[in-house]
């Protein structure tokens, strides 16, 4: 069966252009209609004047607006993959479990930990090859954002959905992450690791034991400490917009610090390494080099291979409806009044 891809995907936005043309054709169209009414019937006014037509304008517009449609579709560019092939593939497998409560939105470390792991992530997706990436986000609860695949674009697809409000318990569940994680890992033999990246607070009991069950299955664990130690105040967000800083009961504003001691044993316990992340570097880098130290296996992986653009058809099918809508005319033809004329005098003569 063959598979469709939009290569330019981002470009379906501009849909909302088409969606602006019919909202202001209506208003247009409205406001023309009860302009002509000041001058009495419709009806008398269109007799009037030689072959005016209420309907072309509306067909002409149609018209466009599929033009317009189908050359957006052209932009789009969709593709077709007519062939499944099978190809080999050399590498690790890796999940990343990213913290999303809400003391990752502090901004000790710019813009904020929380985009600063987003980061540090997309460019580890771009270092990538072979190799097979998952994404867990966890809070109070710990859920599978991404299945680990060789699909790298929608890594990053799904790595830009995650936001602090993705997990609706707060708390930090490491312990559930790495669980997660380990169920996620398919089974074989390929080498594998968990990166594990979090402010290390208000996290539940069983990380450690978590952390050495991983290691126990010969799969590293990697801590990064995203925070600084002085820490910093958590935003409050409504609609998007900051409204202040969380606050304890007494009113004094709550400091988030990162807890490195947590992130240090935890590394320990799972056979990996520590770092911690600062305003100029997410602490990647050292990681990324244990991991391409280790062993990678071969496995196969199926793709679609081949992939055949299809903008051309969209475009010729925009030129031509746009070449018709620009010789169409909004008066009715002598033709038509012809026959119109040619009915008028059957009936006179019945």
């Amino acid at each position: 069966m063959d598979i469709v891809r939009l290569e330019n995907i981002e470009y379906l936005h501009l849909f909302w252009i088409v969606g602006g043309m019919i909202i202001l054709f209506w208003f247009t169209m409205r406001w023309k209609k009860r302009a002509l009414q000041r001058y009495g019937d419709l009806s008398v006014y269109q007799n009037l004047v030689n072959r005016l037509s209420f309907t072309r304008p509306k067909v002409k517009f149609f018209v466009l607006i599929l033009a317009t449609a189908f050359l957006i579709l052209g932009i789009v560019n969709p593709q077709i993959g007519s062939r499944l092939k099978e190809a080999e593939r050399k590498g690790v497998d890796l999940i990343v479990a990213l913290d999303v409560s809400s003391s990752m939105n502090a901004r000790d470390i710019k813009p904020s930990r929380l985009d600063r792991a987003k980061q540090a992530i997309s460019s580890l997706i771009d270092r990538l090859s072979g190799d097979r990436i998952g994404i867990i986000v966890f809070a109070g609860q710990a859920y599978t954002q991404l299945p680990i695949t060789t699909d790298y674009s929608a890594g990053k697809m799904f790595l830009s959905n995650v936001d602090s409000d993705i997990v609706p318990t707060q708390g930090t569940a490491i312990g559930n992450a790495i669980d997660l994680a380990m169920d996620s890992f398919t089974d074989n033999d390929h080498s594998k690791a968990i990166i594990v990246i979090t402010d290390g607070e208000n996290h539940d009991q069983n990380a450690m034991e978590m952390a050495q069950k991983a290691r126990g299955k010969g799969i590293n664990v990697h801590t990064i400490g995203m925070g600084l130690p002085d820490g910093g105040p958590i935003p409050i967000y409504n609609n998007g917009e900051m409204k202040g800083f969380k606050k304890d009961r007494q009113g004094n504003t709550v400091v988030s610090k990162l807890n490195e001691q947590l992130l240090r044993e935890l590394a320990e316990k799972g056979g990996g390494m520590y770092v911690r992340a600062n305003n100029t570097k997410a602490g990647l880098n050292a990681i990324f080099e244990e991991i391409n130290k280790m062993e990678k296996k071969e496995f196969e992986t199926k793709t679609y291979a081949d992939y055949e653009d299809r903008f051309q058809y969209f475009i010729a099918i925009s030129l031509i409806l746009f070449i018709l809508e620009a010789i169409m005319v909004n008066r009715r033809s002598q033709w038509a009044d012809s026959f119109k004329l040619f009915e008028k005098n059957q009936g006179g003569q019945a």
